[in-house]
């Protein structure tokens, strides 16, 4: 990983070894760090979510459709839920960038499944 990644980032993240439920192998995930913390070379975590070609009509999977900006090649979904903290090692590669309007649908999703705001 050269550059820190940024806030609305969807990155590549090796998930092994993972236990239990957890997703495994090489997945998708979309940062949502604040980009002060992602840039700050003495911290060495950021905050995923986790994202999925599995998903389900629940206000707090946020659907995202395949593009060139996000680098996506299957319709997927952010599960806002499943927020994990993982170190900046595992990332493997930038696949792409969310929008703006789709970056606000899952600020709002994040809010709902941690009742803030």
């Amino acid at each position: 990983m050269n550059k820190p990644p940024k806030r609305g980032e969807i990155w590549l993240l090796d998930w092994s070894p993972s236990r239990g439920s957890e997703q495994a192998d090489f997945r998708p995930v979309l940062i949502i760090q604040t980009d002060a913390a992602n840039s700050n070379p003495n911290y060495p975590n950021t905050i995923v979510l986790a994202v999925s070609t599995k998903g389900k009509p629940v206000p707090f999977h946020v659907a995202l459709t395949p593009n060139k900006l996000n680098g996506l090649t299957e319709a997927s979904f952010v599960k806002c839920e499943q927020i994990l903290t993982v170190a900046k090692e595992r990332l493997v590669k930038k696949l792409g960038v969310i929008d703006a309007g789709e970056l606000q649908l899952i600020n709002r999703a994040v809010k709902l499944v941690l009742e803030v705001g």
